[in-house]
C-alpha cells in the first residue's frame, strides 16, 4: 500500500474550472493532476487539482491570473 504524504487539494465549483486549472497548470508546466475530490471535503463538481503541498503559491497565482474560480484549497494526508 501506498505511503499517504501531505497534498494540496484546490476544489472547484465547476467541471469547467476543473479543466481550466488543468489547462493552465499544463501551459505554466506546474505540478500536480486532477482527482476525484476526497472522502473529506466536498466539492460541487467532484473534481480537484492535486499537487505538492510547495506549490500553492504558484497554483493559486495561476488560478486568479486565468480567471478559474476556487471553491477550496486543503491540505490533505492522501
Amino acid at each position: 500500500m501506498r505511503e499517504k504524504e501531505l497534498k494540496l487539494v484546490i476544489t472547484f465549483h465547476t467541471t469547467t474550472a476543473a479543466m481550466a486549472m488543468e489547462k493552465a497548470c499544463n501551459a505554466r508546466s506546474l505540478p500536480g493532476r486532477l482527482i476525484p475530490v476526497p472522502r473529506e471535503i466536498t466539492s460541487g463538481c467532484g473534481m480537484a487539482w492535486c499537487a505538492p503541498q510547495e506549490s500553492r503559491e504558484a497554483l493559486e497565482q495561476a488560478a486568479k491570473e486565468e480567471g478559474i474560480d476556487v471553491s477550496g484549497v486543503y491540505a490533505l494526508m492522501i
